[in-house]
C-alpha cells in the first residue's frame, strides 16, 4: 500500500512538474532567437561563403540579445530570426572569446519584443532544474530539460576574472550554441557554450558561461580588465612555454584603443594546443601587474583591489614575458 501511495505521488510530482516546464517554455520561447551567419572567404581568386547556425537571447525590448562570441565571431553577414518568423539584420556591440558571449543589436527594433531577466546566477545551486531553449541540427525552438550537474571556473580570464560556467545534464547539440539556460523562475542564468564529447554529439556534459560573467564581460566596458583576454595557465604549460614563474596570464585577445593596447599588450597570433588547451601563442605573458605576481588564481583578487584604487594618470606597470625576455610596459592608468 505504502509503495502504491509513493508511486501516486511521484506520478503526481512529474504531471505538476511537466505542466510547469510546459507554462514556462510557453511565456520564454519568444524571447529565444535563431542567429544565421555568413562568413565570406577568397580561395585563390574565388569567393566562397560559409553559412553558420547558432541560438540567442533577447534581453531588453531596443533589440539587445545575448549569443556566444563563437557564433558569431567570424561573420560577415548576421541574421536573427524571431519566433514569429520575421529577420533582422544585427551587429555586433561586444564580445569575448575568452567568456564566449557576445552582444548583438539589431538594426531595426520591431514592436513588442519580449526579453527576459537575467538572474544572480551566484545564487543557482547544484541539482535545480533548468530549460534550455534553441536550435539544435537546425530544429528551432526545440526544449530541453535538465539540471545543474557542477559549477566551475575556466581558466580563461575575462574582465580579470576566471570565466564561471554551468555544467548540464540538458541536452545540447549543434545549433543550440548562444541560446539561454533558464532557471524555473523563468531567469536567465547562462548563455550554452559548448559540450564535451568523443563522438562529436551530446554525451552529458554541456556547458553554460553563467550569465554574471556574461554581464560583467560586456556591460562592464570601462574596466582596465576588458583591453583584453588571457589564459591563466597553470604550472605545466607554464614550464612548457619557459615562463620564470608558476603562471602567468597568455594573452589572446587586446580590444583596438582600449588602455591594453596603448599600453603595449601584444597578443596571440598562433592558434596551437598543448596538453588539449586550445590557445593562442606568440603573444605577451603576463607576469606581474602594480609589482603583484600572476602566480595563482587569488592573485588577482589583490590585482583586481590595486587597479581599483589607481586614480586617473597614476601609472600602471605591468611585467610581460615577451619573445624569451622580461619587459616592463609603463602608462598612465584611464578609466
Amino acid at each position: 500500500m505504502k509503495i502504491l501511495y509513493f508511486l501516486v505521488l511521484l506520478s503526481f510530482y512529474s504531471y505538476i512538474n511537466a505542466q510547469n516546464v510546459s507554462v514556462l517554455f510557453e511565456e520564454l520561447d519568444p524571447s529565444v532567437v535563431t542567429i544565421k551567419v555568413i562568413e565570406y572567404k577568397i580561395k585563390g581568386q574565388r569567393l566562397s561563403t560559409l553559412e553558420g547556425l547558432g541560438s540567442g537571447v533577447i534581453i531588453s525590448p531596443d533589440g539587445l540579445i545575448l549569443t556566444a562570441s563563437h557564433v558569431v565571431e567570424s561573420a560577415n553577414e548576421i541574421s536573427v530570426k524571431l519566433k514569429n518568423g520575421m529577420s533582422f539584420p544585427a551587429d555586433v556591440l561586444s564580445s569575448s572569446t575568452a567568456a564566449d558571449v557576445a552582444l548583438l543589436k539589431l538594426r531595426t527594433v520591431p514592436p513588442n519584443l519580449k526579453a527576459v531577466k537575467p538572474a544572480d546566477s551566484n545564487t543557482s545551486k547544484i541539482g535545480e532544474q533548468i530549460l534550455i531553449i534553441g536550435a539544435p541540427l537546425g530544429l528551432e525552438h526545440s526544449l530541453s530539460v535538465g539540471h545543474i550537474s557542477r559549477k566551475m571556473k575556466k581558466n580563461m580570464l575575462t574582465n580579470g576574472e576566471m570565466a564561471g560556467f554551468i555544467q548540464t545534464d540538458a541536452s545540447i547539440n549543434q545549433g543550440n550554441s548562444g541560446g539561454p539556460m533558464f532557471n524555473m523562475k523563468g531567469e536567465l542564468i547562462g548563455i550554452v557554450s559548448f559540450i564535451l564529447s568523443q563522438s562529436g554529439g551530446f554525451e552529458g556534459l554541456g556547458f553554460a558561461v553563467d550569465i554574471n560573467t556574461a554581464k560583467k564581460t560586456l556591460f562592464d566596458v570601462n574596466s582596465f580588465w576588458t583591453g583584453f583576454d588571457g589564459l591563466f595557465l597553470n604550472e605545466v604549460i607554464a614550464g612548457i612555454l619557459n615562463t620564470p614563474q608558476r603562471s602567468g596570464v597568455l594573452i589572446q585577445r587586446v580590444t583596438p584603443n582600449s588602455f591594453a593596447d596603448k599600453i603595449g599588450i601584444k597578443a596571440g597570433f598562433v592558434q596551437g594546443e598543448i596538453l588539449g588547451q586550445k590557445l593562442r601563442l606568440g603573444g605577451d605573458i603576463i607576469l606581474s601587474i602594480q609589482g603583484l605576481s600572476c602566480n595563482a588564481p587569488h592573485d588577482l583578487g589583490n590585482i583586481k583591489l590595486q587597479i581599483q584604487n589607481l586614480n586617473i594618470g597614476d601609472q600602471v606597470l605591468i611585467e610581460v614575458l615577451r619573445k624569451g625576455k622580461i619587459i616592463v610596459l609603463e602608462g598612465n592608468f584611464t578609466k
